[in-house]
């Protein structure tokens, strides 16, 4: 009897342990109200949580931009109506809109069964779970990952690797995958890296180390590049934002050498010129001129 009430006593105290471990249950989600939801990772699985609010940032809010706008929305396009698509590897300098160009082609497009599921980097070994949570529904995923980089030989870069190949997983034809990074290559490049290349018939054969990082990048389909700004390309984006927030406000504040030379100053204390850095220094200029104006 007494030995009884032990194994009783450890039993509970397992089953407490195990508990804690699992996740707690979650109501199934309402695609048909949810345009976008985090994999939240608990313990060793894992699950969809719907996000509540999205940016509302739209197509027209991206200056500076405009081919890139167009190669990602026509891919998406070509997606939802069943064609085929690529998957999408949005590389280039920071504050550039590469993932604000995801947010707002999901604002457009999420009325026509578009979705977007987010997907941190560490979380990617998880792809085959989200995808069975998702690949049933009749609406078009994007799987996104934001600011994504990667060391060889992670069990996250193996699993995206052969998740856009397509050899051991492969996702369903409503699930493209949607990556944004600041390395081409998504991995680290080192001069050391072009040791082992050599020319072959005039052409250039990389060495190992180069052709492993490429292998990745070389499995997306399609490639947006996002550049730094010029100088003249950064103030035309500045007076365009000055211009819509004074539209939104319904005031006028001319475009003279005044905002231009504090524009060009902000961006060197800055150390960048991107959209980022423009649209920060509009809201910052014409926020102070309204309040001066009260």
């Amino acid at each position: 009897m007494e030995l009884d009430r032990e194994l009783a006593a450890q039993l509970k105290r397992v089953l407490t342990s195990l508990e804690q471990l699992l996740p707690n249950p979650v109501d199934k989600i309402d695609w048909k109200a949810t345009y976008a939801a985090n994999w939240h990772r608990h313990s060793f699985a894992g699950f969809l949580e719907p996000l509540e609010e999205i940016e509302g940032i739209t197509l027209d809010d991206l200056l500076g931009i405009d081919s890139q706008k167009r190669a990602v929305e026509e891919n998406t396009r070509q997606f939802l109506a069943g064609y085929p698509a690529n998957n999408t590897l949005l590389w280039g300098t920071r504050g550039t809109g590469k993932s604000s160009l995801v947010r707002a082609i999901l604002n457009r497009y999420a009325v026509e069964g578009l979705r977007v599921v987010q997907v941190d980097k560490d979380d990617l070994v998880h792809l085959p779970d989200i995808v069975a949570a998702i690949k049933d529904q009749p609406y078009k995923f994007i799987i996104f990952s934001d600011d994504l980089s990667f060391e060889t030989g992670e069990s996250s870069y193996k699993m995206l690797k052969s998740a856009l190949d397509g050899s051991v997983y492969a996702p369903p034809p409503n699930v493209l995958i949607y990556v944004t990074s600041n390395r081409r290559h998504l991995l680290p490049e080192y001069e050391s890296d072009n040791r082992g290349s050599m020319m072959v018939n005039n052409e250039v054969h990389h060495g190992e180390a180069v052709e492993e990082k490429i292998s990745l990048s070389g499995r997306f389909g399609l490639w947006v590049g996002f550049h730094p700004f010029s100088q003249a390309q950064y103030l035309e984006v500045v007076r365009q934002w000055v211009e819509k927030l004074c539209a939104r406000h319904r005031v006028e504040l001319p475009w003279s050498d005044e905002p231009r030379l504090a524009a060009i100053e902000w961006s060197h204390k800055k150390g960048d010129a991107s959209g980022r850095i423009a649209y920060q220094f509009a809201s910052d200029w014409v926020g102070r001129k309204l309040l001066g104006k009260r």
